[in-house]
């Protein structure tokens, strides 16, 4: 978590920071000297760039939070837990999956079914909502046992 005293510009929600927006330093002068000086690259592309390089970690995409002349960013990290993969609507022997990978490297079909205790086709379909839908999951290999799935970012 990062607090930092101060405020967004009068009218502005954390939703508004999150859309494509015009840049409003609060002190222009000293704004401008970093700019200068290297340390900013670009005017209002602080919040997105954050972003950015969480989801290109694997990490969850930042929390922003504003109350009164206070402003938090919180950053998770580690996405693969129960409550996580929940939010997303993964069902149980989803998660149990994904934690199964994660923790082993990967995951294959047998051992889906196995832990489990369901159908080839049930796993298939499932295992395919993993890699698909929800863009957890990579599939490595071509047909048949050699396919095994792997958590992303690791």
């Amino acid at each position: 978590m990062i607090w930092n005293e101060g405020h967004l510009p009068e009218n502005w929600t954390v939703s508004n920071l999150l859309k494509s927006h015009s840049s409003r330093p609060y002190n222009p002068d000293i704004a401008n000297s970093f700019f200068r000086s290297g340390y900013v690259e670009s005017w209002g592309r602080g919040i997105s760039k954050m972003t950015e390089l969480c989801v290109a970690a694997g990490l969850p995409e930042p929390s922003y939070i504003v109350e009164g002349s206070d402003f938090w960013v919180i950053f998770k990290k580690d996405i693969y837990n129960t409550e996580y993969l929940e939010s997303l609507g993964l069902n149980d022997r989803q998660v149990k999956a994904v934690l199964f990978a994660k923790e082993k490297g990967k995951i294959t079909n047998r051992d889906y079914q196995t832990l489990n205790s369901i159908s080839k086709r049930t796993a298939t379909t499932e295992l395919t909502e993993l890699s698909g839908k929800f863009k957890i999951l990579i599939k490595t290999g071509t047909s048949g046992s050699s396919i095994s799935y792997k958590v992303v970012g690791q």
